[in-house]
């Protein structure tokens, strides 16, 4: 059963303990359930008042793996891994998880071939996707509760190229929803869902009339940077859903880096992925590279 130990700092009740480390309600009753607390090797209740030097224990619900996800053995690069989650690199052309196009052969099938040649047996939950053509840094987390303690905590850089000279910075804040006459495409809608997508241009060739960028997604919406620039008439490369010229077999846009602050320990983890082999051919034939000494700001 994974656990959590914790060093109490002061006098406190577990229940207040729980609440200050962001522990939801739908947690707690989940651990009181199926899980257990312990302080100094004690079962106690969530009214138990903790006192300073105290070990406090918490003991995570068992969790099961879903049986349609089959392990996979195909290789991925692997950033970070511990107890509690694992940061991978997304391959061009595979899904984040099973689609009905795409049943098999997805990346967190991939993520477990991993896990099980190293014995580790943890449920996962992706707490970010991509799109089936969007390269880059995927965050799994090894339980429900890490998941819910990530959700909306980690900080999400992109690398793109699009068509036209992009502004040199700024952000576009339109709202997404679904096309009237897709289920697949977005569009800008004024009834839809508030999106921003934080953008600075790191290079442009005027030749080839394309930007190089570097984003910072504050949302999360489907298809959102591809949708913004879109709207902004600056469309991805490659991007034959939102008019991009067809200079690539994908979309030109990297998952280059994800920072956050690990849930349970707190370190600060700053995860970078270098680009894959056809948006680096493409920087090169282009000759967008020249901004390269900006792709990662601290």
């Amino acid at each position: 059963m994974k656990h959590i130990t914790y060093a109490v700092t002061e006098q406190i009740t577990v229940k207040d303990f729980l609440v200050n480390h962001q522990y939801s309600r739908k947690s707690i009753s989940a651990i009181k359930q199926n899980g257990a607390l312990l302080v100094n090797g004690y079962h106690v209740t969530v009214r138990y008042e903790m006192h300073k030097n105290d070990t406090f224990i918490v003991q995570l619900p068992v969790e099961s793996r879903s049986p349609t996800l089959i392990s996979s053995h195909i290789p991925i690069n692997v950033y970070y891994n511990d107890d509690y989650l694992i940061i991978v690199s997304n391959p061009p052309s595979m899904n984040t998880i099973p689609s009905r196009q795409h049943p098999h052969d997805s990346l967190i099938e991939a993520v477990y071939g991993y896990l099980e040649s190293h014995a580790d047996s943890s449920v996962l939950h992706p707490v970010s996707r991509l799109d089936r053509d969007t390269s880059g840094l995927v965050v799994f987390s090894k339980h429900q509760l890490t998941h819910h303690l990530l959700t909306g905590k980690i900080e999400k850089y992109y690398h793109l190229l699009a068509s036209g000279r992009v502004k040199d910075s700024g952000n576009y804040v339109y709202p997404i929803g679904r096309a009237s006459d897709s289920i697949i495409t977005r569009t800008v809608d004024i009834n839809g869902q508030h999106a921003r997508t934080e953008y600075r241009r790191l290079h442009y060739n005027a030749e080839y009339d394309i930007s190089f960028v570097r984003v910072k997604l504050h949302t999360g919406r489907t298809h959102q940077i591809r949708v913004h620039f879109s709207c902004a008439s600056y469309p991805l490369i490659g991007d034959s859903l939102y008019g991009g010229k067809p200079l690539l077999d994908r979309q030109a846009l990297h998952a280059a880096e994800v920072r956050l602050n690990h849930p349970i320990t707190g370190e600060a983890l700053h995860i970078r992925d270098d680009h894959p082999q056809d948006f680096e051919t493409l920087l090169e034939d282009t000759e967008v590279h020249h901004g390269r000494t900006r792709f990662y700001e601290r």
